[in-house]
């Protein structure tokens, strides 16, 4: 047997009728378990005062919970009319009855089909905004990178700055000759050092003849 949610009285009520029917059950069990509480003891206490009185408390305890299933009973097949009633005419929102948080669907309504189109629509916009929001993430990364070369950057020009100012200063010329200078020097130190390298090695292989 299909359970009916009740979906759209719980949105009008905030609270299922389910659960409501549910807790009012549970409280009258419980008051009903309370009120025998109290009759039992009164019960005994009355009977204490009898004198000559062969019924126990114990006897008294038995009846008490005879009484008790009893009145359960009673009260299940009584509150199982009540509940249907409760849900069918008191509870219930009626099938022409729209909630005023729904009256745009009245106003604009729209197929199942529709519904399914709008809800991909919503995807594929998801889908892009995902997207945009990686290619910003990226675009962001990127920027950093760039602002790090950047410094460095600036940071090699400002030597160079300084380099060709140590250079005029000391009358050396400018910066690009100086440089042309300092290469062919060092093209000059190069071949000297390949040279002292190989008669190094000869030394060498001579020492071992020897």
């Amino acid at each position: 047997m299909e359970v009916d949610p009740m979906a759209y009285e719980a949105q009008f009520f905030g609270f299922t009728p389910q659960t409501c029917m549910l807790r009012i059950y549970l409280a009258f069990q419980d008051y009903l378990f309370e009120v025998m509480q109290v009759v039992e003891g009164v019960i005994v206490k009355k009977l204490d005062k009898m004198p000559g009185c062969q019924i126990s408390p114990s006897q008294v305890r038995k009846c008490t919970e005879e009484f008790l299933l009893f009145m359960r009973d009673r009260f299940d097949k009584l509150f199982g009319k009540m509940e249907e009633v409760l849900l069918q005419l008191v509870l219930r929102i009626p099938k022409n009855v729209l909630l005023p948080e729904d009256k745009v669907h009245e106003q604009y309504p729209c197929s199942s089909e529709e519904f399914q189109a709008l809800q991909e629509e919503i995807r594929q916009l998801q889908l892009q905004c995902r997207a945009e929001a990686a290619a910003q993430q990226a675009l962001r990364a990127e920027l950093e990178e760039q602002k790090v070369v950047k410094a460095e950057l600036e940071k090699v020009l400002q030597w160079f700055d300084d380099l060709e100012k140590i250079f005029r200063e000391q009358g050396i010329g400018s910066l690009q000759e100086s440089l042309a200078f300092l290469t062919q020097s060092s093209k000059k130190l190069q071949g000297v050092l390949k040279e002292v390298e190989q008669k190094s090695g000869k030394l060498k292989l001579q020492d071992k003849l020897m």
